[in-house]
């Protein structure tokens, strides 16, 4: 029974639900975090996308059982691939997930609507897009610009298109990063999009993402925050240690697993997010 549960645990990967951060990005910048309602509304932003994006990895572990099968590391750590859990009892956890986002258009209207963009967006991404060069990057990529936009309606408070661009950039570095670490670990065996890249051209996409979320963070703070501009060397560093980890370290084909496994860059997460708010709430 116990092993049941937590393969169920396993297969809403609650480690993940750290990506949906970004919801929370508004709350930082809009100076809204020391507002008690603000904060709330936010919170449940944030959870609304949390159970969100536990039911797309569940439609994606559906329909990759065999290609995960054949992965050196998800045919042992995915539920379903494992045979940990069967294929019935994802379905109908997914079914009840997808009754708990229903019932969440009646709390948070707003919010339920992009949320639900979000979920079209996957469910064409599980079946067709993700097998498309340059389109899956870009898929991937919008689902955290969609989690900025979530928490901006949820606060009801514009958001700067340079925050957008900037949040576009941060995750298609971060997305081609995981191609390329796909593809130089594993092959194109357990993904057929990886048979149409290579580890040079997704370099070649990671290096000018990197740089246009430099550029476009520097232009957000200097035209609308400019007393941030402290920030800039924390998001530099940040990057540049991210590199250093997929470079000497041969990590990066799970972000979440390098902000967890790697403390220099966890820690600069974390100043970041304390600077910016210091800084705001003193402003």
């Amino acid at each position: 029974m116990f092993a049941k549960i937590a393969g169920l645990v396993k297969l809403i990967r609650p480690k993940q639900w750290i990506k949906n951060s970004f919801v929370l990005i508004p709350l930082v910048f809009s100076g809204e975090f020391l507002n008690v309602q603000s904060i709330n509304e936010a919170l449940q932003a944030f959870f609304l996308f949390c159970i969100a994006s536990s039911a797309v990895y569940i439609l994606n572990d559906l329909n990759d059982i065999e290609k995960d099968k054949l992965h050196p590391t998800k045919s042992k750590k995915r539920p379903l691939a494992s045979g940990e859990i069967s294929r019935v009892e994802a379905i109908i956890l997914l079914m009840a997930i997808y009754g708990c986002l229903i019932v969440s258009v009646f709390i948070i209207p707003n919010v339920f609507y992009v949320v639900l963009s979000y979920l079209i967006l996957n469910v064409f991404y599980s079946y067709y897009l993700k097998h498309q060069p340059v389109v899956d990057i870009f898929c991937i990529s919008i689902g955290f610009v969609l989690r900025v936009y979530a928490g901006a309606v949820a606060l009801n408070v514009p958001v700067s298109s340079w925050m957008f661009v900037t949040t576009l950039c941060l995750a298609l570095y971060l997305a081609s990063i995981k191609r390329r670490q796909e593809l130089s670990q594993s092959g194109s065996e357990s993904r057929n999009v990886l048979e149409k890249y290579s580890v040079m051209l997704v370099d070649k996409y990671a290096e000018m993402s990197a740089t246009g979320t430099v550029i476009f963070y520097s232009l957000f703070v200097m035209s609308s925050r400019d007393e941030l501009v402290i920030s800039i060397p924390l998001v530099l560093f940040g990057l540049y240690r991210y590199w250093y980890v997929v470079e000497q370290l041969d990590g990066g084909e799970s972000p979440t697993d390098v902000l967890y496994e790697d403390k220099l860059l966890l820690l600069t997460v974390f100043a970041w997010l304390v600077l910016c708010v210091y800084v705001l709430s003193s402003h």
